[in-house]
């Protein structure tokens, strides 16, 4: 009776584990996705990756919980000194297009947000998920010229913008 208590807690706590991926490094391609905005738009990355001289894709868990909104807020009050250097933000978690739109809405991100309801995008980053609800880890990653040029595994939740800005600095 013992084992079994033991098999079930093991394969219940094993639900709330992160899944495993191989999350993208310092120099390697950025993933060349298509994705729904907010707005259900289509989003080419790699056009993005070309028009600007940098990109910030940043992943969080869920639209409109406390983390998420700080690291959002933080990229909206910032958004202004990033995209004087040139930088495009794009928010990305699992949510659908009517989340995403509510959340953007709600705290007037001046940057797209993407639906990636179906996890090509997560996946194409190698973002970890949780397995049984599918949100994202929170990270982020800069791009330029079609290359990862810095990671933040961990999504410097309230203080995003200015992680980023001092990576920006330092180039």
């Amino acid at each position: 009776m013992k084992l079994r208590h033991l098999l079930v807690l093991s394969s219940f706590l094993a639900m709330f584990s992160f899944a495993r991926a191989e999350p993208l490094k310092v120099g390697d391609a950025a993933p060349a996705v298509t994705a729904t905005t907010e707005t259900g738009a289509t989003l080419v990355f790699a056009d993005v990756y070309a028009r600007q001289t940098y990109t910030l894709v940043y992943f969080y868990p869920k639209a409109d919980t406390s983390g998420c909104t700080a690291q959002g807020c933080s990229l909206r009050d910032g958004y202004e000194a990033l995209t004087a250097k040139g930088v495009a933000v794009i928010g990305v978690s699992h949510d659908d297009v009517a989340a995403q739109k509510a959340f953007k809405d709600k705290y007037r991100f001046p940057f797209t947000l993407i639906a990636d309801t179906d996890g090509k995008v997560i996946a194409a980053f190698g973002v970890p998920t949780y397995p049984v609800v599918g949100f994202a880890h929170r990270q982020a990653y800069l791009i330029k010229g079609g290359k990862i040029i810095y990671a933040d595994y961990n999504g410097t939740t309230d203080k995003q913008a200015e992680a980023i800005l001092k990576v920006l600095a330092e180039q």
